[in-house]
Order: structure tokens, then sequence, then C-alpha cells
């Protein structure tokens, strides 16, 4: 998949692959179970900004070298000002929103929301965006992805939802962009359990099949 140079952030989101997602309702919670994924070699991470203290942990780990974060759930142009500045290098929306994309745009970061229908990620794309997130996910992801891409094999699809460790890469094969790791990766009861080996050792187990299917 061609891209273009002067955007090497989305050059970097394409190497990566894959996304470790986090949403939760505390804050070192979200550190910890971070932590965990990047020890298990994710080099790609998102912070929903309904995380307590989200620009903050967005401000912590962008800080780390050779780490690639960025911001889920933005849903306005102050979210996507205050995610940048923090150092949020792409901004992630459940819907839509032709002012974030524009926002994300004038910010010189990627943009990445959500659609679901292929009316949707055209639109989407013409108003700028870099990718496409595909959220709720459909019964065949990787047919879906496969079937849209038929028509219009010039959008960079994005699923998050309906990821796991056992479909991803079949995803990845039928040319998605990149895939995103929510429950999957971070299940909510070792979150509640505070079970951060867990989530480490899954993340070590998605990296190994990333590259094995390489």
């Amino acid at each position: 998949m061609t891209v273009n140079a002067t955007n090497p952030i989305l050059q970097r989101i394409l190497d990566c692959r894959v996304s470790a997602i986090l949403r939760t309702d505390d804050t070192q919670t979200a550190r910890d179970a971070m932590n965990a994924a990047l020890e298990g070699g994710f080099l790609m991470a998102e912070f929903t900004l309904t995380i307590p203290s989200a620009i903050d942990l967005i401000r912590e780990f962008s800080a780390r070298p050779n780490l690639l974060i960025g911001a889920g759930t933005v849903l306005s142009e102050q979210q996507a000002h205050a995610a940048v500045e923090a150092g949020a290098k792409f901004l992630v929306s459940p819907v839509v929103d032709p002012a974030v994309i524009a926002a994300a745009q004038e910010l010189g970061v990627v943009s990445i929301p959500g659609t679901f229908t292929p009316t949707e990620m055209l639109t989407a794309h013409r108003c700028g965006a870099d990718m496409v997130k595909l959220f709720p996910a459909p019964h065949d992801l990787p047919g879906f992805v496969s079937a849209v891409l038929g028509p219009m094999p010039f959008l960079r699809i994005f699923p998050t939802a309906g990821i796991t460790p056992d479909n991803f890469t079949a995803v990845l094969d039928a040319s998605a962009a990149g895939v995103g790791f929510v429950k999957s990766l971070f299940d909510p009861k070792e979150l509640a359990d505070k079970n951060y080996a867990a989530i480490r050792d899954r993340a070590r187990m998605i990296m190994d099949r990333l590259k094995a299917s390489n």
C-alpha cells in the first residue's frame, strides 16, 4: 500500500499494523494495563478520552521514544487540540465529524473517524480522513473489508470492534490497513483483578502471530 511520503505518521501506523486500545474508568489501571501491552511488544497505543486524566496519560506515554500514541473517542475540535498538544499523533472517533477531521489536518496528525457503511467511509475519505475506523463490527470482518475495498481500493480501513487474537491476521490478509485490539486484549475481568501479566502475555502472543504472518 503506497502512502504519501509527506505523511510519516500514517506510514508509521501502517508499519505497526496493530494498536492497543484502552478504555477503563481508572487512571492507574489504564497506566498499568497499557504498560503491560507495551511490554508485550505493542508500539502503537490509543487512550480513549473517556479514561480519567486521559490527556495526562497521552502526555506521559508520548514522551517515551519509539511509541506511537493516539487519542480515542475524540468528539470535538477542543478535544482534538488538547490531545495533540499532549502528544497524540492520531485522532480516532466513533463517528464521522468533518470538524474533527479538519482539526486533525490543521494539526498535522492522522484522522481515523468511525464508519460502518461504504457510504460513510467514502464520506469520511472525501472530508479528508487519512483512514477509516470500521465500527461496530460486521458479522464477517475479513469478507466485509474485502468487499468494500473491491470498488474502493483507495480506502484505508482500520477495524477495531470484533478484532481478536484468532481473527486479526485474516482481517489484515483481507487488506485492512491495520487493526485495533480493545477488550480482546484488555479483558475487563483482568483489568478489575489487576492481572497485568495476562495482558502482557496476550500482547506477546499477538505480536508473535503478527510476525509469523508477515
